[in-house]
């Protein structure tokens, strides 16, 4: 078992409450059908002004405030975010300086929905070499780059933000075992095609509308279908744990109807699943932190319990990660 805990959660998610039935309207679908399609009834948008950098800032303090932790006790702070406040500097750099943790180390990590995980496992890597305290936080604010008219995308994603704080030694869930996987001959089913190096946001770029997200929904189902119940068996059986010691299982909020599917063969006995995405959709890095914090603070987790991490989004990639409470 991995020396480095986890010492405390926060989540932050914007005020403006958006519904289905908003969402769904430029789409051209009402809010029965997207809630027959995902299971998502609302999500929240970040305000105008509202950047990634203020969502992750907002969840930091509440990881630290529920670690006892002041920012000035901060070695590295790790954000995971595929929609950072812009292309340079790294979010965390803002981060950084808005928190005034001046003696950390600050950078992004790029892993889309599975980038907290992703993050997780660098900053556990890191500590276990160096010591001190980690804040890992997932935020993104999808809501800038949707078009509103594409109902595959548009109804799934909201804006939030969620947040870890790692520390070696101390009282806390302990960071058992990590696994990572990128596929990348499936980078094209989720990607913003304009805004890089291979294709400027140019005028031509704009009007094609290249600069919104886009997924291959069908093939993004196939792959989490697929592939999340054989990773995950690999996993446990890496980490050594059987299925039924498994006490919590927090996925990824892709869709919610997607997960039922994946979860078909994905057995896991004793494990309660823990979900957030009827009220805060897919948001994405975050979205995995964001549940976590949920169940930690309603008291969901009991001293020696497991709980399963699973991210997965563009890339394609997966992220694992194991804590025992």
């Amino acid at each position: 078992m991995s020396g480095i805990a986890v010492l405390g959660t926060g989540a932050y998610v914007p005020e403006r409450v958006v519904t289905s039935d908003e969402v769904g309207a430029p789409a051209g679908v009402d809010g029965d059908w997207i809630v027959r399609k995902t299971k998502i009834r609302e999500r929240r948008w970040a305000a105008p002004g509202q950047a990634t950098s203020d969502l992750a800032v907002a969840a930091g303090r509440a990881a630290l405030a529920s670690a006892g932790l002041a920012p000035g006790d901060l070695s590295l702070i790790v954000v995971a975010t595929s929609t950072p406040d812009r292309p340079q500097p790294p979010t965390a750099a803002y981060v950084q300086q808005q928190l005034g943790a001046v003696g950390a180390a600050a950078f992004d990590v790029n892993a889309v929905c599975s980038g907290s995980v992703f993050a997780l496992s660098v900053a556990e890597s890191m500590l276990a070499r160096q010591g001190g305290h980690a804040l890992v936080i997932g935020a993104d604010v999808y809501s800038r780059i949707l078009d509103p008219a594409d109902r595959r995308t548009v109804v799934l994603f909201g804006d939030g933000a969620g947040a870890l704080v790692l520390g070696t030694g101390g009282q806390g869930a302990r960071v058992r075992h990590v696994a990572l996987h990128t596929f990348g001959e499936l980078s094209g089913l989720i990607e913003v095609p304009a805004g890089g190096s291979r294709q400027p946001a140019d005028p031509a770029a704009l009007a094609a509308g290249l600069q919104y997200f886009a997924m291959q929904g069908r093939e993004v189902r196939r792959f989490v279908v697929e592939q999340l119940p054989q990773l995950t068996k690999e996993f446990l059986h890496e980490a050594g744990v059987a299925a039924e010691d498994i006490a919590h299982f927090v996925p990824h909020q892709a869709n919610g109807v997607m997960l039922d599917t994946g979860l078909e063969d994905l057995v896991l006995p004793r494990a309660t699943t823990h979900l957030t995405l009827e009220h805060y959709g897919n948001t994405g890095s975050a979205s995995v932190p964001i549940t976590l914090d949920a169940a930690a603070r309603r008291g969901a987790f009991r001293p020696g319990d497991l709980v399963l991490l699973a991210g997965f989004g563009g890339g394609m990639s997966a992220g694992f990660a194991l804590l025992q409470w």
